[in-house]
């Protein structure tokens, strides 16, 4: 072929290459903001690392009367730590009375801790709390005592009381399954502080 024919043939060429290259641009600057990649199962990484965290930060709502705070779990045996979570904090007499008495949500947090200026053995209660909960009581130093599940009871006297297994220093209450979902078992250790991450 000829130069002046191979011209016009070079050019077509290099124009196809230019609009295919647009094209697959713009077809990906339409792909999801936070792309993830999809395992073998079929399940998405999205799926799995929503059903290891109760909530979702995006939907955290503050509850009037309590602060927040970031806490992190480390599992027995060596465990890496986990990501840094957010948990409604109840410190006062007042916010550890009230807790979620009357509350069917978390809004959005991990669960509520329970932090209390010394060692103490106080059983816990369900009282007027219309959801079930799952507790685990953490000495300290942040090491896991004990766990309970604790079913729902109206407002009326005689409902029944979850002791620990032991003096602790932390409780952390989270939803039914929440335990479970946050890796809490034998060995656990809890470190609390800080502000909560971006929601």
């Amino acid at each position: 072929m000829s130069a002046p024919r191979l011209r016009p043939v070079l050019w077509a060429a290099t124009l196809v290459l230019v609009l295919a290259l647009l094209a697959f641009l713009a077809v990906g600057a339409n792909g999801p903001a936070d792309p993830r990649l999809e395992p073998a199962g079929g399940t998405s990484t999205t799926a799995r690392s929503n059903s290891a965290a109760p909530t979702a930060a995006a939907d955290r709502r503050p509850v009037e009367g309590f602060g927040e705070i970031a806490f992190r779990l480390q599992g027995g045996g060596g465990l890496p730590a986990s990501d840094e979570r957010c948990a409604l904090l109840a410190e006062s007499d007042r916010q550890v009375r009230q807790g979620l008495m009357g509350r069917s949500d978390l809004s959005g947090y991990d669960g509520m801790i329970f932090r209390f200026a010394q060692d103490t053995t106080v059983p816990f209660f369900m009282r007027n709390v219309p959801m079930p909960l799952e507790i685990a009581w953490f000495d300290a130093d942040g090491r896991l005592v004990s766990t309970a599940d604790m079913a729902p009871c109206p407002d009326r006297d005689g409902c029944p009381t979850y002791p620990p297994g032991g003096a602790y220093r932390y409780a952390l209450e989270v939803e039914d399954g929440g335990l479970s979902r946050l890796g809490i078992g034998r060995g656990s250790v809890l470190t609390v502080g800080g502000a909560c991450p971006p929601a």
